[in-house]
């Protein structure tokens, strides 16, 4: 995107791992954001690519999910590089508490890492160049920031605005408020008035034609329209959770699809009481989905993959 300046690289994942956002020309070279473990080979060939022959020295995280933050582990062993993650989580990496810090309850894989400092809210860093605003971003994970450089009008939103959506509004699924939370968000982002998103997962957009203005008024809408039944929002993370570890895996059964339900739904009353059936009915149910959205195709009791061989 021409709106970019040159010190700034956005390499662009799928869904499975997110993008990474590589400053080379520093003399703290830094990628903000690693991706998902298992597309780990590609994720250091892209980012050597971009550092052209240099040391990565600094990771930086908008959280810690784990196609944001899988490769942390890989790319510290390789470069021996500092890793500052968001506000809130130190004490859950320390311990490595996988339960806590979601990896375990969504059957996702992220290798343990070693983090060196914590972000702060309306904290300054320094990234090409220029400095960067740290800015809270709850909705989707309320340890979540993002990264705004006034002078560019350039904001790194991560999964707080996609060009289409946003994250998976995932704490109320454990039965806390998240919705208010990502429409302050979203107030936030409207606020600064970027010129360019560079968000978590697709390309970048901008305002030059319109996209900014119009990813925010359907995020809105969007929004409000979860917020009017928490079964829509639970739906969604369903789906959005199964189509993950399917892209992983590329081929499920029921049995294993039933067995992820039962352990997103172990512990966790708020769920439970939105889903009144059993793991297999529910893994039966987001199979169907699955297959109607054109995500999977089911085939003898096994869910695969659509682009799948």
């Amino acid at each position: 995107m021409k709106s970019l300046p040159a010190t700034l690289r956005v390499i662009e994942r799928g869904w499975l791992s997110s993008n990474h956002v590589v400053f080379a020309d520093d003399d703290v070279t830094t990628v903000i954001d690693t991706g998902y473990v298992t597309e780990g080979d590609g994720t250091r060939r892209l980012i050597a690519e971009a550092l052209k022959g240099r040391r990565l020295a600094r990771i930086v995280n908008t959280h810690l999910h784990s196609d944001h933050a899988g490769g942390n582990a890989l790319l510290q062993a390789e470069h021996g590089c500092e890793i500052w993650i968001p506000p809130g989580e130190a004490e859950l990496v320390d311990a490595w508490d996988e339960e806590r810090l979601s990896y375990r309850r969504t059957s996702q894989l992220c290798p343990r890492f070693q983090h060196d400092h914590v972000l702060q809210p309306g904290q300054a860093i320094e990234l090409g160049g220029e400095s960067w605003r740290v800015l809270p971003a709850a909705g989707h994970d309320h340890a979540m920031v993002m990264f705004w450089c006034e002078r560019l009008g350039v904001l790194i939103s991560a999964d707080a605005l996609w060009q289409k959506g946003f994250g998976v509004i995932f704490p109320e699924l454990a039965g806390i408020p998240g919705f208010a939370e990502q429409a302050a968000t979203l107030e936030l982002i409207a606020q600064l008035e970027p010129r360019v998103v560079i968000p978590g997962h697709g390309a970048p957009f901008s305002e030059e034609d319109g996209a900014v203005s119009a990813a925010l008024q359907a995020a809105r809408s969007r929004i409000q329209w979860l917020s009017e039944d928490p079964r829509r929002n639970a739906d969604n993370a369903l789906k959005v959770l199964l189509a993950f570890k399917l892209l992983e895996a590329r081929r499920l059964s029921l049995a294993e699809l039933a067995q992820m339900v039962s352990s997103t739904f172990e512990g966790n009353d708020a769920m439970r009481a939105l889903y009144p059936l059993e793991p297999e009915a529910i893994a039966a149910f987001m199979a169907q989905e699955l297959e109607r959205v054109g995500a999977a195709r089911l085939e003898d009791g096994v869910l695969v993959a659509q682009d799948a061989a």
